[in-house]
């Protein structure tokens, strides 16, 4: 029978699930007296297992959990790597390590993250280009101070909006939910395999402190983690891809193997380039909890949280750069054909292009910064009501952390040396040969340059400078939210209601200065050479070969400091062939992007649970609807252009009120009415059925929002093209909607054993308001337009009345002749262009721009299937997980269409398995995890309408452990125990754009508890 005792059970765990992920950790019907609420302490994986699957089972929706095995125990070392484990989820990966999630197919700016049911703030500046996402970066949160991670795939009206993937709650401890005193110090000693030049060994140590009184009135919590990591990377990449449509003079002089046919797209690289580098990480957490509970029905919680990720790197590369002049090209077979063998000569002398060996020290340094205070009161009014007040102010920032003050530095050398050159893009790793080093001759004038060895060799005095680049890259994100929660039970049912503030503002800042240090006859080859050292590339690769055998291969490469290099070398005097230094440091330039983007958002909403039986067989509903308001204001440094003067027949000018950026403010509003309903059902005694619908916004990523826009100067008179724009704004748009997404989820699960169980699901997510680029004819800035106005047109009635041609060279030289009261036979047309102009004003009329910019204006179907199992073996401690996930959409990137038109494509879908095989038992627990995503399309648009595909990617990982005492255990973990490597490609897979070697990484620890 399905009693009262046995409906507050279901709606306590329902309720508990809803309350953590809104960050409310009780509910006043949670009676402690009930016998079967008593908690059972248990550890182990296969302990942390059971939590998570009882998470599953008695949620609404469809909701994956991920528990922690005991106080500091998660099962993996990373949050990410662990979210991998649960179907529909994948992760990319930054430095080895994960960083950030896609669910059933929607990337990281589609899902929301909350700590401890807060909506966390976002930052994550790229050191070398402008950060916009609103992705969250697993990496940030070491897994030692995390209790459990759960994953909502299905919408409910209690909770925020922004996540259309899903919304995913990292859970931290709280004191007063394990009371007494708890201690755990742990310490792992870290080794990474594709460590170059840090150490060998590195730590990370961790502690957790948790104290209630005798009477659990006080309680506090306090949890901290320092880790640090070395490694290296050895890599390689192609900066750029042309395609187009194969003609029979292209490449006409050189000697094709396989040539394309006339029509077929093909793709050509600029270069070929090799890359090593040094990293250093270092990572910080804290929370510190602190609990008061005055009265049995009265909790007050305050917490505050702290993360802090460094990241530092020191990055060499060499390259060769593809001009015309080839001699020989052998293309493949596929599709879009890609160039296998590519030889070239390089000097002018050969016919080909003079082009240097490219040599290319960098560096780049960020810290990312993650702060959160908050305020949670839980007061339980009467026996089935109860009021929670939840309250937090976070801020995260990505800010450079470089000694130079910037987040990156390039410092561009080169040898104008080679005479000839051979790439290979045929087996995965692209390679290059330099076979003919020049002896100088013909370069430049009669005579060998003075300036370098010319003995057909490479050395450091080859050697000179040629660019300094420095990035300034900075995120600043704010987050201030403000939740009122009433739960009300009744028999068999309950309400939740509640009304949310939440305000985000996002400020990002960028600036690149680029100083072109002289041209080869000033920078004097040899100037640099003192601070260079040889590093040898090829020995850098185990899965490839970079040194073909019969060739002259240029492996070895002088390398060194970036910003020693930067500092001692800026420029060059044009007189003197010398050197000056930096007295300052790098100087920045003024920032080119300066944007911030504000969203108030107001919510209400209203949900029931209700129990209840059809045919003899339990039942749940919960439904709900929320209503969202939301305000938008976006500003943007920007240079405001006031008028466009009409100088000429054909010329104009942008007149500005201030040569420096001044604040451009646009606002918005839109609102949601967001439904949703979950439906479960026992069919047999541990046989679940689910139906579930929901609608889910995801809001466009700030760059879209920006209020920046930017205008070019007309290049004609428009009255002899009326509606036609003749100029060009490229904009974004603060107005845009959010996408909109309307879901279904239907899945069956069978509990048939302890610790066990069986899911199949199925899911559909129709999605509106994909965001595309496409030009919108409007005005910009109130400019006007002088050609099209009353002045013009009664120009061309005067001309027209004489029985002149209209063209627009009469047409502005009879504007000046009316507005200035002469004859215009009497004007010559260049006394007139050189002595007026025509301003525009307020009866003139708004001059349309054609402006490219995002609108709402794409649509997609994503379904797929999720399959899972978890299967222990009876009490002999081996066990088993499996899932599958498969992810379909119906707009995929045609890789023969036009390359000359923009695609819009989604991207992240992917199929995706796990295979966990596990060991617990006797104090022994032993986990061996592979995971597999197919290859997927990760950009639309990486260069010049091209797509990036990442390749398919395993990963075989463990962790053993052992209980020497009950208190001590050691661990050993192993992760990417063979090595992958990540691939990236264009059109075709022998078109790389980018690849990383792998490498496994080692974790000796031990931990002690209390």
């Amino acid at each position: 029978m399905y009693n009262k005792v046995s409906f507050k059970r279901k709606l306590i765990a329902s309720a508990v699930a809803s309350c953590a992920l809104s960050g409310f950790s009780s509910l006043a019907f949670a009676q402690d007296s009930d016998p079967m609420l008593e908690e059972v302490v248990v550890t182990g994986i296969r302990a942390s297992l059971d939590r998570a699957m009882d998470v599953k089972r008695d949620s609404s929706g469809v909701v994956d959990a991920i528990s922690a095995e005991d106080i500091g125990k998660f099962p993996d070392t990373n949050l990410a790597e662990s979210l991998q484990r649960i179907t529909g989820v994948s992760i990319d990966r930054q430095n080895g390590e994960g960083s950030q999630v896609t669910v059933r197919g929607f990337g990281p700016d589609y899902n929301m993250v909350t700590l401890n049911g807060r909506s966390m703030p976002t930052a994550a500046a790229s050191p070398t280009g402008i950060s916009t996402s609103r992705a969250f970066d697993f990496a940030q949160v070491a897994s030692e101070v995390v209790s459990g991670v759960e994953v909502y795939k299905t919408g409910k009206a209690s909770v925020a909006s922004g996540g259309i993937g899903a919304t995913i709650n990292v859970k931290t401890a709280r004191p007063l939910d394990n009371p007494g005193l708890n201690i755990s110090v742990g310490a792992k000693a870290v080794t990474d395999t594709s460590n170059r030049n840090g150490s060998d060994v590195t730590p990370e140590v961790s502690g957790l402190f948790s104290w209630t009184d005798d009477s659990e009135m006080f309680g506090v919590g306090l949890s901290v983690s320092h880790q640090q990591r070395d490694s290296g990377a050895s890599g390689s990449y192609v900066t750029q891809w042309n395609t187009q449509a194969w003609t029979d003079n292209t490449f006409s002089a050189a000697d094709i193997t396989n040539e394309p046919d006339v029509g077929q797209l093909y793709s050509q690289p600029t270069d070929i380039r090799y890359t090593i580098a040094d990293r250093e990480r270092t990572r910080d957490n804290a929370q510190l909890v602190l609990q008061f509970r005055p009265m049995d029905s009265l909790t007050g919680t305050l917490d505050y949280t702290y993360a802090q990720n460094d990241l530092e790197e020191t990055r060499s590369e060499q390259s060769i750069w593809f001009l015309n002049g080839f001699d020989a090209l052998t293309y493949d077979d596929s599709p879009v054909a890609s160039p296998i063998v590519l030889s070239q000569d390089v000097l002018p002398i050969n016919g080909g292009n003079s082009k240097d060996l490219g040599l290319a020290q960098q560096a780049r340094g960020t810290s990312s910064t993650l702060e959160s205070t908050g305020l949670n009161l839980s007061w339980d009014v009467t026996d089935n009501f109860s009021l929670t007040l939840d309250a937090h102010d976070s801020s995260a920032e990505t800010t450079p952390d470089t000694s130079f003050g910037g987040s990156w530095v390039n410092f561009g050398m080169g040898a104008n040396i080679v005479a000839h050159q051979i790439g290979y893009f045929n087996d995965g790793l692209p390679r290059f040969v330099i076979d003919e080093f020049s002896d100088c001759v013909g370069i430049g004038d009669d005579e060998p340059r003075n300036d370098m060895n010319c003995n057909g060799e490479f050395d450091p005095g080859d050697v000179g400078s040629q660019v300094n680049q420095t990035t300034y890259s900075a995120q600043y994100n704010d987050v201030t939210q403000v939740r009122l929660v009433g739960d009300l039970a009744f028999d068999n049912g309950g309400f939740r209601f509640g009304i949310e503030s939440r305000e985000t503002e996002n400020r990002t800042e960028y600036s690149q200065t680029t100083d072109i240090m002289g041209n080869w006859a000033l920078a004097r080859p040899g100037d640099v050479s003192d601070l260079l050292s040889l590093e040898d590339f090829p020995s850098e690769f185990d899965e490839y070969d970079a040194s073909p055998a019969g060739n002259q291969s240029f492996g070895d490469v002088y390398i060194g400091s970036a910003v020693d290099l930067a500092e001692r070398v800026s420029g060059y005097e044009t007189q003197d062939d010398t050197y000056y230094i930096f007295d300052n440091g790098f100087a920045p330039a003024p920032l080119s992007t300066n944007d911030t983007v504000k969203e108030e958002v107001d919510a209400a909403f209203f949900e029931v649970n209700l129990d209840s039986e059809i045919g003899g067989m339990p039942t749940h509903v919960t439904a709900g609807v929320r209503y969202e308001t939301t305000d938008v204001t976006s500003t943007s440094q920007v240079r405001q252009p006031t008028s466009i003067t009409w100088l000429s027949d054909d010329d104009f000018l942008r007149n500005y009120a201030s040569a420096n950026a001044e604040p451009y403010t646009v606002t918005a509003s839109y609102d949601h009415l967001l439904p949703s309903f979950d439906f479960d059902i026992n069919v047999l005694e541990d046989v679940k059925a689910r139906f579930s619908y929901s609608k889910t916004i995801a809001r466009p990523t700030y760059n879209n929002l920006s209020a920046s826009t930017s205008v070019d100067q007309p290049s004609r008179p428009t009255i002899n093209n009326p509606g036609t724009p003749n100029a060009i704004a490229n904009a974004n748009d603060p107005s845009l909607v959010p996408l909109e997404s309307n879901n279904i989820d239907l899945s069956v699960e069978w509990y048939y054993d302890d610790s066990s169980y069986v899911s199949v699901g199925f899911y559909e997510k129709r999605v509106d308001n994909f965001i595309g680029i496409e030009p919108v004819d409007e005005p910009q800035f109130g400019l006007r337009d002088a050609t099209n106005g009353p002045r013009a047109q009664a120009a061309v009635a005067a001309l027209n009345d004489q029985g002149i041609e209209v063209t627009d060279g009469n047409l502005y030289t009879m504007v000046v002749a009316m507005e200035n009261g002469i004859d215009f036979d009497d004007l010559d047309p260049l006394d007139a262009q050189a002595n007026y102009s025509v301003n525009p004003n307020a009866d003139d009329p708004l001059y349309m721009f054609q402006t490219n910019k995002p609108v709402n204006n794409k649509e997609a179907k994503i379904y797929g299937s999720e399959w899972a199992i978890q299967h222990f073996f009876g009490e002999t401690g081996f066990g088993v997980q499996a899932n599958y996930t498969t992810v379909e959409g119906d707009v995929g990137f045609d890789n023969t269409g036009d390359p000359s038109v923009a695609q819009f494509a989604l991207v992240g879908l992917s199929d995706t398995a796990n295979i966990v095989l596990l060991y617990d038992n006797y104090g022994f627990q032993g986990r061996l995890a592979y995971n597999w995503r197919d290859e997927f399309l990760n950009n639309a648009n990486r260069y010049a309408n091209n797509p990036e595909y990442t390749e398919a990617y395993q990963q075989l990982d463990f962790n053993v452990s052992y209980e020497l005492t009950d208190n001590l255990t050691v661990s050993l973990e192993g992760i990417n125990l063979t090595e992958e490597s990540k691939r990236t490609y264009n059109r075709s897979v022998n078109q790389l754009w980018n690849y990383e070697q792998g490498a496994a990484r080692y974790q000796l620890g031990a931990r002690y508890t209390f």
